[in-house]
C-alpha cells in the first residue's frame, strides 16, 4: 500500500474512532457497502473524480441521510469526499470501517483480547477442514447460505461481535476466509497499536517460550507483538514466524528446502 493510501485510510479510521462505538454504525456500514456492489451506477457518482470533493460528499447525505444514523452519514460523507482512485478502493475503505466499528464495540466492552483469540480459533477451525473451507468459498453458492453455515457451527460459542465478523469474512473481501480474517486481526491489533506474528511450530510452545519469541519480536518491530500459533507436524523442528510482510524461517524443514534449491 502506499503511503498516500494509507494517509487517506488512516484519515478515514479518525473520523470512525470519532463516532460512538456500536454494532449499529458497524450494520450501516456493511449495509451501504452492499448497496454499492449491487448498484454500479451508485458506485460510480459516490467516486466520479470529474465531481467536485465536497459534491460528492453532498450526495452522500442526500442519498443515505434519512436511512442511516449521523455517524454513518459522517464516514460516508468524508469517504465520499476522499479521491479513493477506484471504485473498489472506496468499497474497501468502508468495509474496513465496518470492521472497525465491530472491533471498538468489543474494545470498549473489553473483550479485544478475547475476540482476537476467538476469531483466531474460528479461522483455524476452518482451514482445518477442507470440505467447510471449500464450501465457504464456493461463489456458486448463496452467500447467506454460507453465511448460515458458519454460523450455526459458531453461534453461542463465540462473543456476538466474533459471530458477526466471522460471517462477514465469508464474502472474502481479501481473496480468502482466511486472508479476510487475518485482516480483521491486523485491524484489531492496530487498534492497539500492536503488531501481529504467525508463528508455526511442530509442537505446542510453552508459557516461557512464547514469552521470549514476543520478546525478540517486539525488541525488532519497536511495538508490543500479539502471537498467533499455529501447529504444523511438517515444519519438522524450529520455528517459522510471518510478520507483516517478513518471513523468518528458523525450521528443519525451511532449512533442507533451502538446501535442496541451492543444489538445484
Amino acid at each position: 500500500m502506499s503511503a498516500a493510501a494509507e494517509s487517506r485510510l488512516k484519515a478515514l479510521d479518525a473520523v470512525l474512532d470519532a463516532q460512538p462505538a456500536s454494532e449499529v454504525l458497524a450494520d450501516e456500514l456493511f449495509a451501504v457497502v452492499e448497496a454499492l456492489g449491487a448498484q454500479p451506477t451508485l458506485r460510480r457518482a459516490l467516486t466520479d473524480p470529474s465531481t467536485p470533493d465536497a459534491v460528492r460528499s453532498q450526495l452522500t447525505q442526500s442519498l443515505f441521510g434519512d436511512r442511516v444514523s449521523g455517524a454513518t452519514v459522517a464516514v460516508l460523507s468524508e469517504a465520499a469526499r476522499v479521491r479513493w482512485g477506484t471504485a473498489g478502493s472506496f468499497i474497501t475503505a468502508l468495509e474496513r470501517q465496518g470492521v472497525r466499528a465491530l472491533l471498538r464495540v468489543a474494545q470498549e466492552a473489553g473483550q479485544l483480547d478475547e475476540l482476537e483469540d476467538q476469531l483466531f480459533k474460528v479461522e483455524r477451525l476452518v482451514d482445518a477442514n477442507p470440505e467447510l473451507r471449500r464450501t465457504l468459498g464456493d461463489r456458486r453458492t448463496p452467500i447467506e447460505a454460507r453465511q448460515a453455515l458458519l454460523g450455526d457451527l459458531i453461534e453461542g460459542r463465540v462473543l456476538p461481535t466474533v459471530a458477526s465478523l466471522a460471517r462477514r469474512a465469508v464474502a472474502a473481501r481479501k481473496r480468502t476466509f482466511d486472508l479476510t480474517v487475518e485482516d480483521y486481526l491486523k485491524s484489531a491489533a492496530e487498534l492497539r497499536e500492536r503488531a501481529v506474528a504467525t508463528v508455526t511450530v511442530a509442537r505446542p510452545l510453552t508459557e516461557e517460550q512464547q514469552a521470549r519469541i514476543k520478546a525478540a519480536l517486539s525488541r525488532q518491530t519497536g511495538r508490543d507483538v500479539n502471537l498467533r500459533v499455529v501447529l504444523d507436524p511438517g515444519v519438522i523442528g524450529g520455528v517459522h514466524v510471518t510478520l507483516g510482510d517478513e518471513v523468518i524461517e528458523g525450521t528443519v524443514a525451511g532449512r533442507l528446502t533451502d538446501a535442496q534449491r541451492k543444489l538445484a
